[in-house]
């Protein structure tokens, strides 16, 4: 099959073009290599694959290019974004422009040139807003739901907080919405905290890639708020299974959200849990230091992944420690990329 991948040659896009190459699937990286770390994974892909990995070097608010070079395509995905909250309210129409109207032309353009194509939309948790209503309870080193003890689910009422959440969730809605007024095969897969190998994590966004890198070449640690923030974690290769069984399940689920994440069983507070796990894995302390909270942060974020193992029959296998320990070898291994 042919795969069309914006964002292509950014964390998860190149782990996903890495994946379905071995799978023998034609893949096209559609990338404008502006995220930190881009031109080194796709250097990566090719070095990997040779002329088998094809590359278009262009922009999701570039719709008229975008209808060129998608035609054709058997399954798209869609992972191209603006993906911090803190950009998103510096530069609101910047974020806006690459994640609601960047979206809506993929949508368009699938529906116009191959609208039996898959469509897979990479959403976030960020649509459920900052959970306000929800209530936390604070433990020593984590907050936790005091009644959602399984974690959010996909009925949970949306509430697109901060221009982030509002321009992701736009790009939700619409995935959603095509499936049902032009019978479009689109998922929307609302996804918690992805890391994993070539993520190339900064302060605003991938922060468990930051912490390891920062740890790594001794640059200072900053954490915002108190670091009791918790958060289900989840490996991109884990994401990726959950990529393939939405493809081989296209026509049973069109028109879904589903929530992929660590889920209960996998979730870590981002300092005071993360700190002993960084401190085992280096053998020294990790110094820190604090400043006030960012807005949009939420205190808790679980998923709730019920319809995933359901209709996917899917569930993470890697845990965060597994995980972490071999994002922490490989980040070793490769202090000179960063």
């Amino acid at each position: 099959m042919r795969y069309f991948i914006t964002g292509g040659a950014g964390f998860i896009g190149c782990n996903c073009a890495d994946h379905f190459l071995q799978r023998g699937h034609e893949v096209v990286v559609f990338d404008n290599l502006s995220r930190p770390g881009s031109q080194r994974n796709l250097d990566w892909l090719h070095q990997k694959h040779g002329e088998r990995i094809e590359f278009i070097k262009g922009d999701v608010r570039d719709f008229d290019r975008l209808c060129s070079e998608i035609e054709g395509s058997d399954v798209v995905l869609h992972l191209a974004s603006q993906v911090a909250v803190t950009t998103s309210v510096s530069h609101p129409r910047e974020d806006f422009e690459v994640n609601a109207l960047g979206t809506f032309n993929m949508l368009e353009a699938v529906r116009n040139y191959c609208p039996q194509a898959v469509f897979l939309y990479a959403s976030t948790n960020k649509v459920y807003g900052g959970l306000e209503s929800v209530q936390i309870v604070e433990r020593d080193s984590r907050y936790e739901f005091a009644e959602f003890t399984d974690g959010i689910p996909e009925n949970f009422p949306l509430d697109f907080h901060s221009p982030y959440g509002c321009s992701k969730g736009t790009g939700d809605q619409y995935a959603i919405d095509y499936a049902r007024i032009y019978g479009l095969r689109t998922v929307s897969l609302r996804q918690s905290c992805i890391y994993g190998e070539r993520q190339f994590g900064v302060e605003d966004q991938g922060w468990i890639a930051h912490l390891l890198i920062a740890t790594c070449l001794n640059r200072p640690i900053t954490i915002y708020g108190d670091g009791k923030q918790v958060r289900d974690v989840l490996h991109v290769s884990d994401l990726i299974r959950a990529y393939d069984r939405v493809v081989e399940r296209a026509d049973e689920i069109s028109g879904l959200a589903i929530n992929i994440g660590g889920g209960p069983s996998n979730t870590l507070s981002v300092w005071a849990e993360f700190e002993p796990i960084l401190e085992s894995l280096t053998g020294k302390p990790i110094n820190a230091s604090y400043e006030k909270w960012r807005p949009g942060d939420q205190l808790v974020f679980v998923s709730n992944i019920r319809r995933a193992r359901s209709l996917l029959d899917w569930r993470p296998e890697i845990s965060p420690q597994t995980g972490i320990k071999s994002l922490y070898d490989w980040v070793s291994a490769h202090t000179a990329l960063f």
